[in-house]
């Protein structure tokens, strides 16, 4: 398989991360989630105007950790018999939740579906800030400078966990058949999710990103999705004297150091020509899944459309 700028494969499949994983991970997240739980959700459901003969379209808000509204499409199957299986829809960098039409599909097979909106990124989730520091470009990078419970990526991975929550609360689901799937940031998110979310049962993720940090930073790598990183040193610390610090601090938001909290099946989609999210980070979430997983290599494709992959997550999922 050509890997024109990365690891051998034999090299992929144990490779470990080159990131810091700060000493109190694990603690840090168990808070996180207590204070996640400690939230009344508030939840309101608007129908849309959008509606299919089907399935009931609705505007879905909840209060998030900080007091945040977030904001989610829903879509439940009308003709359902009885607790059915649920999909989380998770979107990519800087986007939102997408279209209604995507999630007929599963819809029409009886399943219910939410899709998260990103605070602060394209969609209607409310971003309610705070945080001291350099806030110009990027999420990755807001709140490295303050504590790590400032990190907006530690709020929106609570999101989707919230989210997958509530879903499985709901009274015509099954909150033993749950799945999740995104792509990019949405991948990254999928492997968050399931973390955070032990009992989601299966999850497709596709090209992850948020993963390694300073793999991406060693590769020079730190463009496209990531290039917040090098602005961050240009801007704030053009001589890397904070270089161990930056890195450990964003290591409370790197998936890979979450990933053996998953329980789920997973199927990971990559493309190893991928130069927006190298597959060396992917691999070090990967090869930390101790679940049951496997993964789809695209030898001849890079961070773009995988041909026949949505089909193979559809049928993933249709499983549940």
């Amino acid at each position: 398989m050509p890997l024109l700028f990365d690891l051998p494969l034999e090299q992929l499949l144990t490779y470990e991360g080159s990131s810091p994983r700060p000493a109190d991970f694990d603690a840090f997240w168990d808070r996180s989630l207590a204070e996640m739980r400690a939230v009344d959700p508030r939840v309101e459901l608007l129908p849309a105007d959008f509606q299919v003969p089907f399935a009931e379209c609705l505007h879905m808000t909840f209060t998030g950790v900080g007091g945040a509204r977030i904001y989610a499409k829903l879509v439940r199957p009308k003709h359902a018999p009885g607790p059915h299986p649920a999909v989380i829809m998770l979107h990519g960098y800087s986007g939102n939740c997408g279209e209604w039409n995507d999630k007929l599909g599963y819809a029409a097979m009886g399943y219910t579906v939410a899709a998260l909106d990103c605070r602060g990124q394209g969609g209607r989730s409310e971003d309610v800030g705070g945080v001291t520091g350099n806030t110009l470009h990027g999420h990755i990078i807001r709140g490295v400078d303050d504590a790590p419970e400032k990190l907006l990526f530690r709020q929106i991975y609570l999101d989707a966990a919230q989210l997958t929550g509530l879903v499985m609360a709901m009274p015509d689901v099954d909150e033993t058949r749950v799945g999740v799937t995104g792509g990019s940031q949405g991948g990254g998110l999928t492997l968050a999710c399931a973390s955070l979310e032990p009992r989601l049962r299966r999850a497709a993720p596709v090209f992850p990103f948020l993963c390694d940090y300073r793999r991406v930073w060693l590769m020079d790598q730190a463009k496209d999705a990531y290039a917040e990183i090098k602005d961050y040193f240009r801007r704030c610390d053009p001589t890397h004297e904070r270089e161990d610090v930056f890195f450990e601090r964003l290591g409370y938001i790197d998936v890979q150091f979450l990933c053996p909290r998953i329980r789920a099946s997973v199927m990971l989609g990559i493309g190893f020509n991928d130069t927006v999210c190298p597959p060396s980070t992917q691999f070090a979430a990967y090869n930390r899944i101790r679940s049951e997983k496997r993964y789809v290599a695209y030898p001849d494709f890079g961070h773009e459309g995988l041909p026949g992959h949505a089909d193979r997550i559809f049928q993933f999922l249709a499983e549940l």
